[in-house]
């Protein structure tokens, strides 16, 4: 990429995608090596998918050149802050409408009215068929919400409570102010739907940045580049239709991965000059696995640090997470425990333990058993291990936890720091973990 701008230490970014990311995207900045991006984030999953005109499910940040960032080189982003601006969003399981879409309802949008592919629509009312299409009046979204509900935060106390029916409709009555959709969000918000089936729930706020990462090399749908939904790109009969081997050249940035949160370290494989940061898709929180296929999306505000490590060869990201955030094995010993297993290994005839520090790798597939097949091989390319040794390092120093079922996993377990200085992410750890 020919750097034709200044390069910047500090980027505010607030300008978005119609759903589409890779190397047709023009860039923004370049951000410098060590310099911080701050973006104003709109909502994915709910909004995007039902604005016909998007042609993704997500609705992310223009991609972000960083000074120096080289295909095959790692780009570290450490989340400085991560905060929730919505006052509102809505949410809910989805069932796709097989009339208003060709193959891909997230993708290939179509008016079941007219036929029309891409509708330019309005907005009549709340409710599930409020998004009508502007050519023949039909309603044109591509999916109802079999069971849905409307959340209201307290940001100041970290909660959520979803509402009864005329709470939704307040809440519907103002839907961009209440969602605190961003200027230049194209999106449609779905507090328009005003769902109410489940009411009284209260809920922790613990957001997170559901899709955040490096661009793919080849261009995509921003809500299909991980190795899940990627699937459905496989020979689609729309015209963003990929080859599995396309596919490989994805950079796994939509996660849906909990701990990618405020003080989380992650590290994006670089695979197009200048590196291509977005992000998006922010959550105001989610259980392991987002079993509902959506959770609470809401607008936000985003601050990260990013610097690149030349050379690193990651295939996907690689997860630092915050401490406390760790699985349970996978947590540093404590003082009194690693002096206890140094005594132990000491009676056992061995001059000591090894030095370790966790580090996560994530995977993702068509199922979770692929995902996790393909966490542990990029660990053991990434390490010089065999696969065998990663399951068991993995089974007794850490874990497999699920981002999102279907098929992104994070593969957790503690790795020699030899091995990690080796390959230039030691000083990384020892900042994360305080080793």
């Amino acid at each position: 990429m020919a750097v034709t701008h200044p390069v910047s230490e500090r980027l505010e970014i607030a300008r978005y995608t119609r759903g589409q990311i890779g190397p047709s995207q023009p860039m923004q900045g370049p951000v410098a090596d060590g310099g911080l991006i701050v973006a104003e984030t709109a909502p994915g999953c709910w909004g995007p998918m039902i604005t016909p005109h998007f042609r993704g499910g997500h609705e992310v940040t223009a991609p972000v050149a960083v000074e120096g960032a080289e295909v095959g080189d790692g780009l570290v982003i450490r989340i400085e802050r991560v905060e929730v601006t919505s006052l509102a969003t809505a949410s809910g399981t989805d069932g796709a409408i097989p009339t208003a879409c060709k193959g891909d309802p997230y993708v290939a949008h179509l008016c079941p009215g007219c036929g029309t592919p891409w509708p330019e629509t309005y907005v009549e009312g709340t409710g599930q068929q409020a998004i009508r299409c502007k050519n023949c009046g039909a309603p044109a979204g591509s999916f109802s919400m079999p069971h849905g509900y409307t959340m209201a935060f307290d940001h100041g106390a970290g909660v959520g409570v979803t509402l009864d029916a005329a709470g939704a409709a307040r809440a519907a009555a103002d839907p961009r102010g209440n969602s605190a959709l961003p200027a230049n969000s194209e999106q449609y918000s779905i507090l328009t739907f005003a769902p109410s089936d489940l009411i009284m729930v209260a809920a922790r706020m613990r957001p997170f940045l559901g899709n955040i990462g490096t661009t793919p090399a080849v261009d995509m749908p921003d809500s299909h580049n991980a190795g899940d939904f990627g699937q459905f790109l496989v020979g689609a009969p729309h015209e963003y239709g990929l080859t599995a081997e396309d596919l490989e050249r994805r950079t796994d940035g939509h996660m849906d991965i909990d701990a990618v949160r405020e003080g989380a370290i992650l590290i994006c494989p670089v695979k197009v000059a200048g590196g291509g940061v977005y992000l998006g898709d922010m959550h105001a929180m989610q259980g392991d696995g987002e079993i509902a296929g959506h959770t609470t999306d809401v607008s936000g505000r985003a601050t990260l640090r990013v610097s690149v490590l030349k050379g690193l060869g990651n295939d996907g990201p690689i997860l630092l997470m915050r401490p406390d955030d760790l699985p349970p094995l996978a947590q540093p010993l404590s003082a009194d425990e690693r002096a206890a297993a140094e005594r132990l290994a000491r009676a056992w005839g061995m001059a000591g333990i090894e030095e370790s520090g966790p580090i996560s790798f994530v995977g993702s597939g068509p199922n979770l058993n692929a995902a996790t097949d393909n966490g542990l091989q990029r660990a053991a390319a990434m390490l010089g291990m065999s696969v065998d040794e990663v399951k068991n390092r993995a089974t007794i120093t850490g874990g497999i936890e699920i981002g999102r079922h279907p098929g992104v996993v994070t593969v957790t377990l503690l790795a020699p720091m030899a091995t990690l200085d080796r390959i230039g992410l030691g000083a990384l750890v020892r900042e994360q973990y305080g080793l």
